[in-house]
């Protein structure tokens, strides 16, 4: 403590030999020195806080920006296999616009309604809806069988017991004479793509 005294009136010794204007932060910045060495305590910058116009702005852009991406299916996105279904069915770029649309990319449902009320109809339509949702941009008129699976639970349509003797008893409409666990995707035969035409024109 001694020591520190002792310090303390050096420093206002010094001090006293600068200009009286300057004396008080002299002594300052001397007992400054003596305590921490030199050193300053780094003050941390503010950080900008955002007003909550500029929040709301950035809201709005964002949500701007989403309805921006969801547009309408243009004929240069369809497929040639594409047109030429639509031609043969006597259906239009309209119908296809009725149920689907385009975001970021990628063609997305409309449609909410199957307009079946038979757990086994359901099961077909969403395989058939699948397989054109697919043909749109490639061409394929085909589907996974998960993923109906999946879309049938989803829509609480999905019978596990009869899931497999839906598809079976509905085989003219694919690629296969029965169903069976090994097959994993599955294409619409030409019965097929005419059902599928008449769905399109029953979900307008």
């Amino acid at each position: 403590m001694k020591k520190i005294k002792e310090r303390v009136l050096e420093i206002v010794e010094i001090a006293k030999e600068c200009p009286d204007n300057m004396q008080a932060i002299c002594f300052e910045v001397l007992l400054e020195n003596m305590l921490y060495g030199g050193e300053r305590q780094k003050e941390v910058p503010n950080q900008p806080v955002p007003s909550p116009n500029a929040e709301q702005q950035e809201t709005k852009n964002s949500v701007e920006e989403s309805s921006e991406t969801q547009e309408d299916i243009q004929a240069k996105d369809l497929h040639v296999k594409m047109k030429k279904f639509l031609e043969k069915n006597g259906l239009t770029l309209d119908n296809i616009n009725q149920l689907y649309y385009k975001q970021d990319g990628n063609i997305l449902p409309l449609y909410d309604d199957l307009k079946s009320i038979k757990t086994s109809e359901s099961q077909i339509r969403i395989a058939l809806l699948q397989a054109l949702q697919s043909a749109i941009t490639t061409g394929e008129f085909s589907f996974s069988i998960e993923m109906v699976r999946q879309e049938a639970g989803e829509r609480k349509c999905y019978d596990s017991k009869n899931f497999g003797t839906n598809f079976t008893n509905n085989a003219t409409s694919f690629d296969f004479d029965k169903y069976n666990r090994e097959i994993k995707e599955a294409k619409l035969s030409e019965q097929g793509k005419k059902e599928l035409a008449g769905i399109i024109k029953d979900l307008q």
